[in-house]
């Protein structure tokens, strides 16, 4: 998954690049690419992760929503 942010300030950058370097984040700082290279990136890996998903559904690999539905009752009624 990738995520552009882009902070208002410093201050909110170095909190912003803290908190990823406390959870151990892989991350790229200060990346300079054109908005359409951005557009292009995200649509190819937005693509590729629906056809996982698609691959996955077909796989039998998916939860019933009734099945949930259910769960949560018993889980309720505990």
């Amino acid at each position: 998954m990738s995520v552009l942010g882009n902070t208002k300030n410093e201050q909110e950058e170095k909190v912003l690049l803290a908190f990823l370097d406390s959870l151990r984040y892989n991350y790229q700082a200060d990346v300079r690419k054109s908005a359409d290279e951005f557009n292009s990136e995200f649509i190819d890996e937005y693509n590729a992760e629906i056809e996982q998903a698609d691959a996955a559904i077909e796989a039998g690999s998916f939860v019933n929503h009734d099945d949930v539905e259910q769960l949560f009752q018993i889980r309720h009624s505990s």
